[in-house]
């Protein structure tokens, strides 16, 4: 064969190589970015990246506030089990920072237009820590009650799979590769401990602890007794799905029934709140000199107190624990 054909049969050869590796990679790089998207929780979609499962776990314990162990990271519990039960990922110093530095930018620019330092240093503390404080809570309540919706049906999906012949860490591994967020991530971690080392049991309960929902103690009590005492594990996580979802009715009837009062306190505290802007711009004359006179900030935070401690009786009044 002479040597320019075989150069040329050889150059065709690289070009169908080159056709079907760019093929492969084309695909692969589909297929990943596919599953990716098919992802029902954020640790499937980290898994999908082909990250490492343990490199997984720390990375989804740290934007927590977390140790790589599971454990809080910083000295003020509370807060660090606050921040961690919000949800919210991320570094928790960043997450801090932001709020300081927009009550400092903001009492600066008070001090700026001439308003006192008095209420500039209260602009900063309410921006500064009351505000991320209230974030937090909210974000926290708000996931807890996604958690409550979800965990009756991952317990009756845990009971199915063990009435199949499952052991409990595989029962559990198929509600982390089922269940959306945020209970898919939070067993997913389960799983993963479990895989780990830890027990069950130590793994429910740093659940707990990370979630915050008064279920996931009942279903860690459950787990701890059928441990040491045996039992019929499946009958025990059924009744807890039940009891779960009853009270998940109960919660739903009596936040239905106490929606009149919860719109009654919105509308009395948001009310002479409009009426002062509503004044403020149609009328900016209308309290004449009044600002001038020094006991206006006084009588100002007086009320504001007052109306405060109206708010929170009204929310005592249509807030149920049990």
């Amino acid at each position: 064969m002479p040597t320019g054909q075989a150069l040329l049969y050889f150059i065709y050869m690289l070009a169908a190589a080159s056709v079907i590796l760019a093929g492969e990679a084309l695909y692969l790089s589909f297929a990943g970015r596919r599953s990716r998207s098919l992802a029902v929780n954020r640790r499937l979609k980290r898994l999908a990246g082909d990250v490492p499962a343990e490199q997984t776990l720390q990375g989804l314990l740290r934007e927590r506030g977390l140790t790589d162990s599971g454990d809080f990271l910083f000295g003020m519990v509370w807060l660090n089990r606050l921040y961690t039960q919000s949800g919210i990922t991320g570094n928790p110093l960043t997450f801090a920072a932001t709020f300081l530095l927009a009550g400092l930018a903001v009492a600066l620019l008070l001090v700026f237009f001439n308003f006192s330092a008095l209420a500039s240093l209260i602009v900063f503390l309410v921006l500064g820590l009351v505000l991320p404080l209230l974030v937090l809570r909210r974000a926290r309540n708000k996931r807890i009650r996604k958690f409550a919706k979800q965990l009756p049906d991952a317990l009756d999906m845990i009971v199915r799979s063990l009435r199949a012949g499952h052991p409990a860490s595989v029962a559990i591994g198929l509600v982390a590769r089922e269940m959306p967020d945020p209970l898919g991530t939070e067993f997913g971690i389960v799983s993963d401990e479990i895989t780990f080392g830890l027990s069950i049991e130590q793994a429910v309960r740093k659940l707990s602890q990370r979630v915050g929902f008064e279920g996931l103690q009942l279903l860690s009590v459950s787990l701890s007794i059928q441990a040491k005492t045996g039992g019929n594990l499946t009958e025990i996580l059924a009744n807890l799905s039940s009891v779960l979802r009853e009270r998940q009715k109960l919660r739903m009837k009596i936040r239905a029934l106490s929606a009149e009062g919860r719109v009654s306190a919105w509308i009395i505290s948001l009310f002479p709140i409009v009426m002062f802007f509503t004044l403020q711009i149609l009328a900016p004359a209308y309290y004449g000199a009044v600002w001038g006179n020094p006991l206006v900030f006084p009588i100002f935070l007086l009320f504001g107190l007052w109306a405060l401690l109206g708010d929170f009786i009204m929310y005592r009044m249509v807030t149920f624990d049990f």
